[in-house]
């Protein structure tokens, strides 16, 4: 004879191993958990490691709300809309699997959404601040009661499991008391059919994951401090190399910062060459600058040339012609812009010279240049 029950099974969480990703443009976490290792007893019941084996899958892209939720003092399923309502904080489980005799998975958070909620940002406080945090699995099984004694202790056997959930937990026990892991406010459930079901809170200690934990973060903490003085040490290195004044170093030097001299002296004779290099650079960019310009330059040079010996070609032909047309004397003609002289040339043609003096004696009558003023042409303003 068998009966249906609701069972919680809480877990702690390794929250060094919580990471951040990016997925499809939004910001996530992604809490590693585990539970229900196999064979396990809790309760008095057994879960064999070939029942977990069949349902496990089943915990895959189900919500992971904060806290178990909860309807008229009874534990409703987390996947139902008064479920969703009550629990659900922009996190979800994925990447089901069964690895080393239990069941991993991982809660993933969309940060955005839970930041909407309060709940979703006090997930995302503790998380931040490294705070315990704790998962629970909820899951519907039947329970065959065992024929005898039973060297585990069990007195059931966990049959047909079916996962509903693993929620996320802040500041509670979770399930259990402190003292038994069992007890926890509600102790009743409502099926999928209305029908209310005895509630089993369990708790599974998991002494290899908490002292992994402890063991990380006092690794961590050592490394942080005997890394201390020989960081501040390669900072004043670095700080020398370019120029500026070494910091002061600390008055206590420890054996972590001996052990270390070797590496800050090879890190010294980097930053040296790097220095040098550099000003190698610097003090040879001139040169640089130079011969990769010079070809402009030359080019440049070229065609100055070339147009000043077009111009001074066609300066000699101008001054030939307004000297012949009697409107300049050669060496006023020599002293006179190019551009002037280029004004002048039309009115150096046969019939239109004239004479600067009398002395000249034009071919054409005074009259006819009466009006005529030699000052304008020079300026460029005759017509």
């Amino acid at each position: 004879m068998s009966k249906t029950v609701r069972v919680n099974v809480r877990t702690a969480v390794n929250s060094a191993a919580i990471r951040r990703e990016r997925r499809d443009g939004r910001d996530v976490l992604v809490v590693p958990s585990a539970t229900l290792p196999d064979g396990v007893v809790m309760n008095g019941i057994r879960y064999p490691a070939e029942e977990i084996a069949k349902s496990f899958a089943s915990l895959d892209r189900t919500p992971a709300p904060l806290g178990h939720p909860t309807m008229n003092g009874s534990f409703v399923s987390a996947s139902a809309p008064e479920g969703m309502v009550r629990g659900f904080v922009g996190a979800w489980n994925e990447n089901v699997r069964q690895e080393g005799g239990r069941v991993l998975l991982d809660k993933v958070i969309d940060v955005e959404f839970a930041k909407q909620l309060e709940g979703g940002k006090a997930v995302l406080n503790a998380i931040e601040k490294s705070e315990p945090v704790h998962t629970s699995t909820g899951l519907l099984c039947n329970l065959e009661t065992c024929n005898g004694d039973q060297q585990d202790g069990a007195k059931s056997v966990a049959r047909n499991i079916e996962f509903d959930h693993d929620a996320i937990l802040l500041g509670e026990d979770g399930a259990a008391t402190p003292d038994q892991g069992v007890g926890m406010l509600v102790n009743k459930a409502v099926d999928q059919d209305g029908k209310e079901i005895e509630v089993i809170n369990s708790a599974y200690d998991e002494v290899d994951r908490e002292l992994d934990w402890a063991a990380d973060q006092a690794a961590r903490a050592a490394e942080r401090l005997a890394r201390a003085p020989a960081t501040e040490r390669i900072k004043s290195a670095i700080l020398e190399a370019l120029g500026f004044p070494a910091r002061e170093q600390p008055l206590n030097k420890g054996e972590a910062e001996m052990a270390d001299e070797k590496q800050l002296e090879e890190l010294s004779v980097k930053v040296n060459t790097l220095s040098e290099t550099v000003e190698g650079l610097v003090k040879g960019l001139p040169d640089l600058i130079g011969n990769a310009v010079k070809p402009l330059t030359d080019n440049l040079a070229e065609i100055q040339n070339t147009q000043k010996a077009k111009d001074e070609a066609e300066k000699a032909v101008l001054v030939n012609k307004v000297v012949k047309g009697g409107l300049l004397s050669e060496d006023d003609a020599k002293a006179t812009p190019l551009n002037t002289l280029r004004a002048l040339a039309p009115k150096a043609e046969p019939g239109k010279a004239a004479a600067l003096n009398g002395a000249f004696g034009g071919t054409q009558s005074g009259d006819e240049f009466a009006d005529y003023d030699l000052n304008k042409v020079i300026d460029g303003e005759a017509k």
